[in-house]
């Protein structure tokens, strides 16, 4: 019964989104109706994801072709929990093909980039909640809903044949998709020749059906000797922006980079003592890090869902579970090609428009690695549950949580490059590069809008920084960094992200970002710039075992 009325509550949301009817202001104006989709289309580079993979053994490869299989399947649960209504139904709306493409980049008709702008006339503005509530629910009555379910990660929330709220867990809302990717995880680990990876897609099939993933992430952080690594479930908690509880279906297939992994290992050794070197208070960092993190560098080789949706992740840190992390660390892999095809597309030619030009040659990919590497480095660090003993940061600060966190992540990952380089341990790269790059990609990111925690993240950044006076902006519109008033503005504006997670003051944290995670005129003018250059707002994959190298 249960699962015959979510079909029902989808089926009306397909309605309520469909053309035709009184729309939201935010929807159909006349802008939208005139739209220049190949124009749109193109803020996205395509880029083909590949690698060589003729080391793998015959049962590896045949593995690899069933990581494809279920990294799908994930991508078809991710369109409903997005869209709110039927994938097929919505795309086969769609005449425009490049309209079509878009909307496949965006999974549905919101702009990603945009702020969430509606580029298909006919569709009322995101509903905060995506597909993951009833999209007539208030928070008020959520809130005086009695159910200890209801903010699980892995539970939708629906109306039953009553009107009344009801949860469902992940498991049985998409029962026949979740059923087909266990087994066939069940039948990859029997090809893994890898114990560890193995026991993890074993563990992991289980996980998928029970809504359980605790065993299953103990299992992948134990993972450490895979030539091929899979990331997938419901993970990230982006798209629910009306609460920031519910977890997104996602997925990616890596092959490991030997040479470069090599390179990171000593790092992973260095985080408890990190941890002590926090610009806080020591009340704010006395939670001890699980000191069996992973540093490793790897091919991305399929996105799928959550991670594939606009901008692209270039770094994965996880897994998420706060008791994961205190006990055994996390997991910080670098998703090398596809940040070096943001950093060739996007990085450099914006610092070719925005930056002076004697500080170009500081512009590297070393140190744009570096900084992302460290970025999910950070993640781990600080404190994952607030002071007062409520509970954790996550919970505590709700929606508000991701955009403070990813804020967090990128500048206290400055501020370890900063603190590692004068212990000696790093040297791929000199600190003028880091923070030089680090600017740059502050304007790549930007660019993702406030609906993108990331983006809003670096907006936080960039207005916190130019009140600091950490750069400058000459007549020309080009910036400069003055070198130590950065580094002071760094371990400030880290220190102030810290006191405020551990706090879990939800209303402090909502002002902070409401005036501070907002793109402003002068800003805009330099976005504006970015555009008329006609570079990448980000990349799209063309993905497939058929563009592997064998």
């Amino acid at each position: 019964m249960k699962i015959k009325y979510l079909v029902m509550a989808l089926a009306l949301t397909t309605t309520l989104f469909s053309c035709g009817g009184k729309q939201d202001e935010k929807s159909c104006c006349e802008k939208n109706c005139k739209e220049d989709y190949e124009a749109l289309a193109n803020q996205y580079a395509k880029v083909t994801l590949t690698t060589d993979i003729s080391h793998l053994t015959a049962n590896e490869v045949e593995m690899l072709s069933l990581l494809f299989e279920a990294g799908r399947i994930m991508d078809d649960i991710f369109w409903t929990e997005n869209l709110g209504g039927d994938k097929k139904e919505f795309l086969d709306g769609i005449k425009d093909p490049n309209a079509r493409k878009y909307a496949e980049i965006n999974y549905g008709p919101w702009d990603q980039l945009d702020n969430l702008r509606v580029f298909i006339p006919g569709y009322p503005a995101m509903p905060e909640g995506a597909g993951f509530y009833p999209v007539d629910m208030t928070k008020e009555e959520f809130e005086a809903w009695d159910n200890p379910d209801k903010t699980s990660q892995y539970t939708m929330v629906y109306r039953d044949e009553n009107g009344n709220l009801q949860t469902m867990w992940f498991h049985e809302a998409y029962a026949d998709k979740i059923q087909m990717a266990a087994e066939i995880l069940k039948k990859a680990s029997t090809l893994a020749e890898d114990k560890e990876f193995a026991e993890y897609l074993k563990l992991r099939a289980e996980a998928l059906l029970t809504d359980d993933y605790y065993k299953s992430d103990i299992a992948w952080m134990n993972v450490r000797n895979n030539k091929v690594d899979f990331v997938v479930g419901p993970i990230e908690n982006y798209v629910d922006a009306l609460y920031g509880y519910k977890s997104a279906h996602e997925s990616y297939i890596l092959i490991k980079d030997l040479d470069w992994t090599a390179k990171l290992e000593r790092y992973a050794k260095l985080l408890p003592d990190l941890q002590t070197k926090l610009p806080v208070d020591a009340k704010y960092k006395k939670e001890k890090p699980g000191s069996d993190a992973d540093l490793a560098a790897y091919d991305v080789v399929f996105y799928g869902g959550d991670c594939n949706m606009a901008s692209k992740t270039i770094a994965i840190n996880l897994p998420n579970d706060e008791r994961v992390q205190l006990k055994k660390g996390t997991r910080k892999l670098q998703l090398k090609n596809a940040m070096k095809a943001k950093f060739d597309k996007i990085v450099v030619p914006i610092s070719d428009v925005l930056v002076v030009p004697e500080a170009r040659k500081d512009i590297n990919f070393e140190a744009f690695f570096s900084n992302v590497m460290f970025h999910e480095v950070a993640h781990g660090l600080g404190i994952k549950n607030t002071l007062d003993g409520s509970g954790t940061v996550r919970h505590a600060l709700k929606e508000q949580y991701s955009a403070l966190e990813e804020a967090k992540a990128d500048i206290l990952g400055l501020f370890l490059v900063t603190k590692l380089y004068e212990m000696g341990e790093y040297n791929n790269s000199t600190l003028e590069e880091n923070y030089t790059t680090f600017m740059a990609g502050i304007f790549r990111s930007v660019r993702f809008g406030a609906a993108s925690a990331h983006g809003k993240a670096n907006t936080l950044e960039f207005n916190y920084l130019s009140r600091e006076g950490a750069f400058t902006r000459n007549a020309d519109g080009l910036y400069a960094i003055d070198f130590p008033k950065m580094k002071l503005a760094v371990e400030k504006l880290g220190g102030a992200i810290l006191v405020a997670q551990g706090n879990g003051d939800y209303e402090y944290v909502k002002n902070w970002l409401a005036e501070d995670g907002v793109i402003k005129p002068e800003l805009q003018k330099d976005l504006d710039k970015i555009a008329g250059y006609g570079i990448p707002k980000d990349i799209w994959y063309e993905m497939g075992m058929e563009y592997l190298t064998k």
